[in-house]
């Protein structure tokens, strides 16, 4: 989001209490859903979240100006209508958005929602003394007018086509509105109640957040599409996949909301249990910091990306949940090159272009160079069996072509922190680094390779820059018509091929299991919740 996902995507809940049942009901009678998810929130702000599991929270809380429904297709959510050039939300010059704004929204505290609160939200994000993981699209603006309580206009410095997807959309950075009565008299709001006991205008409101164990949430009375189906929601936090599903198949929990793929193997043959495959537009990569040497040098980067066996780790370890990757753009997109050639595994090739870099083998086989061993070190999120098969089949690979490889654990909450709080992928605290990313509804991928974007100004944590790429990315970003634009990403992912910032292995999809008595649960591949007042069990 920009969000990162653990490779585990493992996920749990140690039921205690629960009556055990075959016949796909619930324990709790029907009335209160029972979710599993992968890593503890380090926040309930939604403007300080860096991980899916807390923005699968904050869509149940929080709600965007404009969201997707199951089919990608973007549909109001505070906003009245969709901005488009066509009704003329989007001015000719695709320098002012206009949105008119739902009227009859009410705050969890019965407060109204207004303009004020989208412009509030915007200085926000905007605010430099807030840790907000990226500011991309919202930097683009010069200025908020909120001319009325249902109307907002925002003026652009330049053209930016993806900004209906971006600004307070379904992002890979899904920033939603918050409260300006709660939080304007902060002058930061990185340490404040809110952030544990936070106001938001969604279908559930927070009761309680019991720090490592769940957060309790209620329907909120006040929702704008009406009282939610379900009274409380319970959205616990084990990282244990075994136990969330074996959980799941007595019926102690109702909903894993990303499940591993070996799990997932196990459970789409499991009668009692309703998995669910979803596009998404996401890719699974080893990321490189290009910054570390030897990983400036581009042969090793290729040279790693050619001795890296991807058609092994898809075949054995995502048991047919995910595809091949080339680049970053899945086939969820339009943008997606299905020409484009990736880094076939091809030892030969890897070994020529470190023996071209100067990095020799020695008597043990492992290379190196003026006297310095080729090793590197692999951060990973800590309990993650995915992860770590991963890592291992790395280990492997590269152990062939003479490297040697470390693998390094932390936790989730430390390896995607923000900057200010210490993560170990934003301070560039690594060679490499596995993860799962999971992009917005439009292509707009320059958070995560433009020169730019190198934390803490956004999520470049490879630190890749080229200006053939920034180029590119302009011309993606600033033209509306989606043939110039699809040309534009041609070639942002030929360079990222021929660059290789990332060693890109899969294209995963959203893996969920569920009982079959919940009813309405449909993901639109980035967030759970766009319809969640509709969910029963």
């Amino acid at each position: 989001m920009r969000r990162l996902v653990a490779l585990t995507l493992a996920v749990a809940f140690a039921a205690t209490g629960c009556a055990k049942q075959s016949n796909g009901a619930s324990s709790t009678g029907g009335s209160i859903l029972r979710v599993a998810i992968f890593a503890e929130p380090s926040s309930l702000n939604p403007l300080l979240g860096t991980t899916t599991a807390e923005n699968s929270l904050s869509s149940l809380i929080f709600d965007l100006l404009v969201t997707l429904d199951d089919r990608g297709n973007d549909i109001p959510d505070l906003a009245a209508t969709v901005p488009t050039l066509e009704n003329g939300g989007i001015s000719r010059d695709g320098r002012t958005i206009t949105y008119k704004l739902r009227h009859g929204v009410k705050w969890q505290d019965g407060k109204p929602f207004t303009s004020a609160d989208v412009k509030f939200s915007w200085q926000t994000v905007m605010n430099p003394n807030n840790n907000v993981v990226e500011r991309t699209g919202y930097d683009k603006v010069t200025s908020v007018d909120t001319p009325d309580a249902y109307t907002v206009v925002f003026h652009l410095k330049a053209p930016f086509a993806p900004f209906v997807d971006t600004v307070f959309g379904e992002s890979d950075q899904p920033f939603r509105i918050v409260p300006q009565h709660v939080l304007s008299g902060y002058a930061n709001i990185n340490r404040v109640p809110f952030n544990q006991q936070p106001i938001g205008t969604g279908p559930f409101r927070v009761v309680r957040w019991y720090h490592g164990d769940h957060v309790e949430l209620a329907a909120n009375p006040f929702y704008f599409r009406g009282v939610p189906k379900l009274k409380k929601i319970l959205v616990y936090t084990v990282p244990d996949g075994n136990t969330s599903a074996a959980e799941l198949q007595s019926h102690g929990i109702d909903l894993i909301l990303a499940v591993t793929s070996a799990n997932f193997r196990n459970l789409r043959s499991i009668s009692s249990v309703r998995t669910m495959l979803v596009k998404q537009p996401s890719y699974a990569a080893a990321v490189f910091n290009t910054k570390h040497p030897p990983l400036d040098d581009v042969r090793v980067r290729q040279a790693i990306a050619y001795a890296i066996n991807e058609k092994r780790i898809v075949d054995n370890l995502t048991y047919g949940t995910a595809t091949l990757a080339t680049a970053d753009l899945s086939d969820y997109y339009w943008a997606h090159d299905s020409t484009l050639a990736g880094y076939a595994y091809d030892p030969a090739k890897a070994n020529a272009l470190l023996d071209q870099a100067g990095w020799r083998r020695g008597p043990s086989g492992t290379r190196a160079k003026n006297g310095k061993t080729l090793t590197l070190q692999l951060t990973i999120g800590a309990g993650s069996q995915t992860a770590t098969q991963i890592a291992v089949e790395l280990q492997s690979d590269l152990r062939q072509a003479g490297i040697d490889l470390a693998i390094k654990t932390y936790s989730y909450s430390l390896l995607y922190a923000t900057a200010a709080m210490g993560g170990i992928q934003q301070t560039g605290k690594f060679d490499m680094t596995l993860q799962v990313w999971v992009s917005g509804a439009d292509p707009d991928d320059s958070s995560q390779w433009t020169c730019g974007q190198a934390p803490p100004a956004g999520n470049n944590i490879s630190r890749y820059c080229s200006t053939a790429f920034d180029n590119a990315e302009t011309t993606a970003l600033t033209h509306f018509d989606r043939a110039t634009r699809t040309r534009a990403y041609a070639l942002t992912q030929r360079l990222l091929v021929k660059d290789a910032p990332a060693a890109f292995e899969y294209y995963p999809r959203g893996r969920y299991a569920v009982n079959p008595a919940l009813q309405n649960f449909s993901p639109n591949g980035i967030s759970e919740g766009w319809n969640a007042y509709l969910w029963s069990l």
